[in-house]
């Protein structure tokens, strides 16, 4: 099949990174597992996909609005194999460094793109195995080591295919650096395999895919980056009856949720303005409270001390 998109290349506009050759999305066959909360939400993903990490803020206060409903099953789904086509103007690691500057612009979330100048992925295969071994251990320590892999890539322009990259952030995060290694090496590569397999039985064409589902087999799909309302608009048609919980918006209380916050997500949680958020933030890093990392396309701040 002629490949006629490229997978880095995303499209902000329609908030989608595609694979080559794909087809339209269809919908899901059957669930995965059990649904134990009202809501099933099966995410298609990679550690790579710049529209994924786009949808962080959205996803994030998902969580804190949805949470108790909402059961998050996250998928790898192969972004990049390897370099072995030239397709949708990309080519080469290079070719991908200033697309990823303007998508960083674009979705207000920092992502600096010299990463694919100074030390450019071969694939995104690694660390989506890596993930899958991370899962084999603790799901939630898994969800902060995938994280924490995107913070290397996106902002601290790392190579996270390194096994010296992924360990660090096993051990970052908790993780047991050595069995990760070794499930890293063995099982999660039959379990990346599987993930594969259900993207392609499921029509997944692009990432971020989200699949939301309810006890009654009843499905909706959100594709590709959607304000928040597009997520929220999922849940309601599903079970109309769930109302989004209030939470705390002191900024103590989401750094102590979540250690790192970039200004778009703390606009999104704090649910003020975003000129206002990155004031404070600003006036909270002055006061000795949070520490902050500057990248040339925006910064991420983190407690003091973690």
């Amino acid at each position: 099949m002629q490949q006629q998109n490229n997978p880095l290349l995303c499209d902000p506009e329609t908030g989608i990174c595609e694979l080559p050759g794909s087809t339209a999305t269809s919908g899901a066959t059957d669930t995965v597992s059990t649904i134990e909360k009202p809501i099933k939400l099966i995410y298609f993903t990679d550690p790579i996909c710049s529209s994924c990490w786009g949808i962080e803020p959205q996803l994030r206060k998902l969580k804190l609005e949805y949470g108790d409903n909402i059961e998050i099953d996250y998928r790898m789904g192969g972004l990049l194999p390897d370099w072995s086509y030239n397709s949708g103007g990309i080519s080469k690691p290079s070719d991908v460094a200033h697309h990823w500057d303007e998508v960083s612009v674009y979705y207000d979330m920092p992502i600096d793109g010299d990463v694919w100048l100074e030390d450019p992925l071969p694939s995104s295969y690694p660390p989506s195995i890596a993930f899958k071994a991370a899962q084999m251990q603790d799901h939630h320590k898994a969800i902060d080591f995938l994280r924490m892999i995107r913070e290397m890539v996106f902002l601290q322009k790392k190579n996270i295919t390194r096994w010296e990259n992924l360990g660090l952030a096993a051990q970052k995060v908790g993780l047991d650096t050595a069995q990760l290694k070794k499930d890293y090496e063995g099982n999660a590569k039959v379990l990346f395999e599987a993930d594969l397999k259900l993207a392609r039985e499921w029509g997944v064409r692009g990432f971020p895919t989200m699949f939301f589902t309810d006890a009654a087999g009843q499905k909706k799909v959100v594709y590709g980056s959607k304000p928040y309302s597009a997520y929220e608009d999922a849940i309601q048609q599903l079970q109309p009856d769930l109302s989004p919980q209030s939470y705390n918006k002191d900024w103590t209380v989401l750094f102590a949720t979540y250690p790192s916050l970039t200004a778009k997500e703390f606009s999104e949680l704090a649910q003020i303005d975003r000129t206002a958020a990155e004031k404070l933030l600003e006036e909270l890093t002055g006061g000795g409270k949070l520490k902050k990392l500057v990248t040339k396309n925006g910064s991420l701040w983190t407690l003091k001390g973690h």
